[in-house]
């Protein structure tokens, strides 16, 4: 069971979703290790970019489209809202021979780029649609780089785009299409309708199809693909704190009943790589205090110790650690403050079971998605919105 798309051929039909502020080289290195130690090859795609900034050449844009050299292939993700800032986006990629695969943002529902008809907004739009999409795939061919689309269902129940943008995606030459399976009003609550990725797999026929949402394991994602016929997964949240899930994924989708079920010690084992591997990453990034001089390893280190915060909970979710040892991990400055605190805890601790398993990360209830004024008059893009969308990148932060 491989999964090809363009020119590459992958063991595992298993992509890593691009998550803002997680999916960075430190990150995707042990989700790559855990799918390895089981014999398979995914994709796993970097953070998301913002066109504009990446052919300004921002540093943090081009801090979040670095890789390891042994990715292969290397993912970016670009979101963008002007069809030839992102064709130049990636050109700027592929002529430079900084991605081997880029795919494009239509799926994401956060107010700041739903607001400026970015995102999983977009498709309403469906001749920006197709220019953004055609316009990449053209820049990307001379190249031989893939260019897929990643999209929800559409902007609500009442304004629904997948089937229509799925159509337009494979007629423009997008080499795979992904379906988050709700609408951006959804955001990430309830549960996803599979169904909708079976319906998009009856329209899309010449390029694969992707499913995403709820898979949580590894028996989801084989109960995605037996239900919808999808030609393989993207695995977002359900990875949160527990890269091993990969180790799963890549067993499971090859017939084997092998899991991962580690013990606390391994858990913090874990945690302590992702702080060194997400060190190293800030360190090589260079910046202001983090390289060429004495205080480089130690800054670097600080901030690794910051990042890892938001991943505690996740990583120690069913595990029997107290609040104030959960407390302490969060909130530790150095590798030397890490191990002192994790010495204090058992390490021989079964896996919890299922109090470890299931929902993690955000969710939260159904919302007004926000967006421009008027967006939903017309499918069709007219002078003041064609402006304001020439600038709105431009109010879109970060990479």
């Amino acid at each position: 069971m491989t999964l090809k798309i363009g020119p590459h051929e992958v063991a595992t039909p298993v992509v890593l979703a691009p998550m803002a502020g997680i999916t960075n080289q430190a990150f995707r290195r042990l989700c790559r290790e855990a799918m390895a130690s089981q014999g398979g090859r995914g994709v796993f795609v970097s953070e998301m970019v913002t066109s504009r900034a990446l052919i300004e050449r921002n540093d943090e844009s081009l801090r979040l489209i670095a890789h390891d050299p042994d990715e292969s292939p290397r993912s970016v993700q670009l979101y963008g809202v002007d069809p030839g800032v992102v064709a130049a986006a990636v050109k700027l990629l592929v002529s430079e021979d900084r991605a081997d695969h880029i795919d494009l943002n239509f799926g994401c529902p956060v107010p700041k780029v739903t607001r400026k008809g970015g995102g999983s907004a977009l498709p309403w739009k469906s001749g920006l649609f197709t220019a953004i999409v055609g316009q990449a795939v053209r820049a990307a061919a001379p190249y031989g780089v893939p260019v897929t689309v990643k999209m929800r269902k559409g902007i609500d129940d009442d304004h629904l785009t997948y089937l229509e943008a799925g159509r337009i995606a494979e007629g423009e030459g997008a080499a795979c299409v992904a379906l988050h399976a709700r609408t951006a009003s959804e955001y990430y609550s309830g549960t996803a309708d599979w169904s909708a990725i079976a319906r998009l797999k009856e329209v899309v026929t010449s390029v694969p199809v992707l499913g995403n949402g709820d898979i949580w394991s590894a028996d989801d994602a084989v109960g995605m693909m037996a239900e919808t016929g999808c030609d393989g997964v993207v695995v977002g949240r359900g990875c949160l704190g527990r890269p091993w899930l990969f180790a799963d994924l890549a067993a499971a989708l090859a017939g084997r009943p092998d899991r991962v079920t580690p013990t606390l010690g391994q858990v913090l084992a874990t945690m302590r790589r992702h702080v060194l591997a997400l060190a190293e990453h800030y360190l090589a990034a260079g910046g202001p205090g983090t390289a060429g001089g004495p205080e480089g390893p130690e800054l670097a280190e600080l901030r690794a110790c910051r990042d890892i915060r938001k991943h505690v909970a996740w990583y120690l979710k069913g595990y029997s650690v107290g609040q104030e040892a959960r407390a302490g991990l969060a909130l530790v400055d150095s590798l030397a403050a890490f191990d002192a605190l994790a010495a204090t805890l058992d390490g021989t601790q079964p896996y919890p079971g299922d109090v470890a398993e299931g929902p993690r990360g955000r969710s939260g209830s159904a919302r007004r998605v926000t967006l421009p004024d008027g967006w939903l008059d017309s499918r069709d893009l007219d002078d003041l919105a064609a402006a304001d969308i020439l600038h709105a990148e431009l109010s879109v932060s970060g990479g």
